[in-house]
C-alpha cells in the first residue's frame, strides 16, 4: 500500500449541528409521485437500484443497451418482507425509458448469504464484476443479519435479435469484513444493544485525478461508550486496491462520519463536478439519533478530493426530502452526473399513508399493504449544482436514463428559489 495510504487522514464529519438546522425548502424537496400507469415489472417488487459502469463511472452501453440492476423480490411477498428474500435482478433498456426483464444476475444458490442486499456492477474491458452485499448465510435455520462485501467475477455480457444476457461463470469471493478497530463488527454493535450494525453497499470508483482505484460502502465507527447516542456511528468507508485489481482491496479509515447523528449512511457514492467531489448518501427518518431529527432523504457533502475534509451541501447535508405530506414515497436515491447537470434515481416506496409511520403499515390489512407500496423505479430528478449549493429544478419520467449524448430540454416547470431580497429568481441566480 503507498505511503499516503498509510497515514491516517482526519475524517470528515456530519455533526449534531449541521443536523440541527435540517429543513425542507423549495430547492431540496421533491415533487409528489404519482402510482404510474404500469410498473417495470409485475411479477417482482424492485428497489434499490443501479447501472452497468465503466471504470471512469459513465454509464456503459453494450451494443445500444443500458443495464440496470435491482434488488428484487417476488410480488406476492409483502413488501415489508421483502428484504427477507432479497435477490439482484437485472434489466436492460434502449432508451431509457422501457425496460426489458433480463432475470437473475447469479444462479439460485451461488451467491454468498442467503439473501443479496445493494452493491455496484463494473464493466473492465468486457468482465463483469458484480458487487453486493452478502446478509446472512443459507445454512442457518433462522434470518441472521451479518454482512460482507462480496464480488462475482467474470460474467459476460452479450446480445442477438432477441435482446440482451448477462452469463458466468462467476468466481466469487468475499472482499472485505469488519475489522473491529476501523469498522464496527456484528458482536460489537450487539454488545451496545444499539441499532443493527451496517457493513455492505460497494460502490466502485475510479479518481478521475489521481486514476486510483477505491471501493467506498457502508459501515459504522466501533464505540466503547454507554451513551445511547453513541449507537448511532454510522459512517462512510473506503477500501483501495493498489493495483487497480477490481476483486483485489485494502481497507482504509473511514471518510465521513456521522457519530451521534445517523446510524445508516447508505449506498454511498461519489459524481466529480468542476473539479470537486459531491459524496451522496441515502437516510431514513428513523436512523437518526435521539435528539436529532431528519428525513427520509438524499444526504450530501462536498470536497476538493476524495479524502475531504467534506463539508455538507447546503450547510445541513440536504440535497432531496420526500414532501412532508408524502414522507416515504421514495427512497436509495442515486445520483451521477449528466451533462452540466446531476440526475437522481430512486424506487417508489410507500404513498398515500395519510400520516401513518412505517411501523403502522405492518398493522394494515394486507390488500393495503400491497396497494400502498410502489415497488418499481420512480421518476428521475434533475439536480443542479454550483459550489456547495444544490437545488431540484426539474424531473424526467419513471426510471429514465437519458444517454449521456442526449440533450435535456429546460423542465416545463422550472423550480424557482428566493433570492436575498424575497424577490423569485427564475434562472437560478449563481446556478
Amino acid at each position: 500500500m503507498s505511503r499516503r495510504h498509510e497515514q491516517r487522514i482526519p475524517r470528515s464529519k456530519w455533526t449534531r449541528d449541521h443536523a440541527s438546522r435540517l429543513r425542507r425548502t423549495p430547492d431540496t424537496t421533491a415533487p409528489i409521485i404519482y402510482p404510474p400507469e404500469r410498473r417495470i415489472s409485475d411479477e417482482y417488487h424492485l428497489w434499490d437500484t443501479w447501472f452497468l459502469r465503466e471504470r471512469d463511472g459513465s454509464i456503459a452501453e453494450v451494443d445500444g443497451y443500458r443495464i440496470a440492476f435491482s434488488l428484487s423480490a417476488s410480488s406476492s411477498l409483502l413488501p415489508g418482507k421483502r428484504h427477507d428474500e432479497a435477490r439482484i435482478r437485472y434489466f436492460y433498456s434502449t432508451d431509457g425509458r422501457e425496460w426489458t426483464y433480463g432475470g437473475p444476475v447469479f444462479p439460485e444458490g451461488e451467491a454468498f448469504g442467503s439473501r443479496q442486499w445493494a452493491g455496484s456492477t463494473l464493466l473492465d474491458d468486457g468482465t463483469v464484476y458484480a458487487y453486493y452485499t452478502a446478509a446472512g448465510h443459507r445454512d442457518e435455520p433462522e434470518l441472521t443479519y451479518e454482512q460482507r462485501i462480496c464480488v462475482g467475477a467474470g460474467g459476460t455480457v452479450s446480445t442477438d435479435g432477441d435482446g440482451l444476457r448477462i452469463d458466468g461463470p462467476w468466481d466469487h469471493s468475499v472482499l472485505l469484513e469488519p475489522d473491529g478497530e476501523r469498522y464496527q463488527t456484528q458482536e460489537q454493535s450487539m454488545r451496545q444493544d444499539g441499532p443493527i450494525y451496517t457493513f455492505r453497499d460497494p460502490w466502485f470508483f475510479e479518481d478521475p485525478e489521481t486514476e486510483e482505484t477505491y471501493l467506498l460502502f457502508e459501515g459504522n465507527t466501533p464505540i466503547d461508550d454507554p451513551d445511547p447516542e453513541r449507537t448511532y456511528n454510522g459512517c462512510i468507508g473506503i477500501a483501495y486496491s493498489e493495483t487497480g485489481d477490481p476483486a483485489d482491496w485494502a481497507v482504509l479509515d473511514p471518510l465521513l462520519d456521522a457519530e451521534r447523528v445517523n446510524q445508516e449512511l447508505e449506498r454511498p457514492h461519489v459524481v466529480v463536478r468542476n473539479g470537486r467531489y459531491y459524496l451522496f448518501t441515502p437516510s431514513h427518518q428513523h436512523t437518526f439519533a435521539p435528539g436529532c431529527s431528519g428525513f427520509d432523504a438524499l444526504y450530501g457533502f462536498v470536497a476538493d478530493s476524495l479524502f475531504g475534509p467534506y463539508e455538507p451541501l447546503n450547510e445541513t447535508g440536504l440535497v432531496v426530502a420526500n414532501p412532508e405530506n408524502a414522507p416515504f414515497q421514495a427512497y436509495s436515491w442515486l445520483a451521477f452526473g449528466h451533462g452540466d447537470e446531476i440526475l437522481v434515481t430512486s424506487f417508489f416506496n410507500y404513498f398515500d399513508l395519510n400520516g401513518l409511520s412505517l411501523d403502522d403499515v405492518a398493522f394494515l390489512p394486507e390488500a393495503e399493504q400491497f396497494r400502498r407500496f410502489g415497488g418499481t423505479y420512480a421518476p428521475t430528478l434533475r439536480l443542479q449544482v454550483a459550489g456547495n449549493r444544490t437545488r431540484i429544478w426539474g424531473e424526467l419520467g419513471y426510471g429514465r436514463i437519458p444517454l449521456e449524448r442526449e440533450s435535456l430540454a429546460a423542465p416545463d416547470r422550472v423550480r424557482y428559489r428566493a433570492t436575498d431580497d424575497g424577490d423569485e429568481d427564475s434562472d437560478g441566480g449563481d446556478y
